[in-house]
């Protein structure tokens, strides 16, 4: 039985096809000059960049099938916040609380019950909190 031929699949290879092979930079006009150094991005302690304006988040208290433990649920982030920063997010909450705690599905979870602490502190992030008092 013979092998099968494999496909060179490397970026100049023959097997893939690339739309821009044809196209040349030789007639094109000149671009703009690069511009002068932006703003520099806010970035939280861990380095991740924080988003500019971060709206309006709700926290809940949970202890439905939680075995009667109490969890602060922080949920509602606005939809240009991105992953990784919700993520920092949970991890710094978690740290200041000192208590475990996830990130799932756009929300972070903080185990106990600490409303006041976890509240201050998104409001220092700069946040506006509703739900929990």
């Amino acid at each position: 039985m013979a092998k099968k031929q494999k496909l060179d699949l490397t970026p100049s290879g023959v097997a893939l096809h690339n739309p821009f092979a044809a196209l040349e930079a030789a007639g094109l006009p000149p671009g703009s000059e690069p511009e002068a150094v932006r703003a520099p991005v806010a970035t939280s302690a861990s380095g991740v960049p924080k988003p500019g304006k971060l709206g309006r988040v709700v926290l809940r208290k949970e202890r439905a099938h939680r075995g009667g433990k109490t969890v602060i649920v922080i949920h509602d982030f606005a939809p240009h916040i991105g992953g990784r920063y919700i993520d920092d997010l949970g991890s710094r909450l978690k740290a200041a609380c000192g208590c475990g705690g996830t990130t799932r599905d756009r929300t972070i979870e903080i185990q106990g019950d600490q409303p006041a602490r976890i509240r201050t502190m998104l409001e220092q992030e700069g946040f506006r909190v509703a739900g929990v008092s």
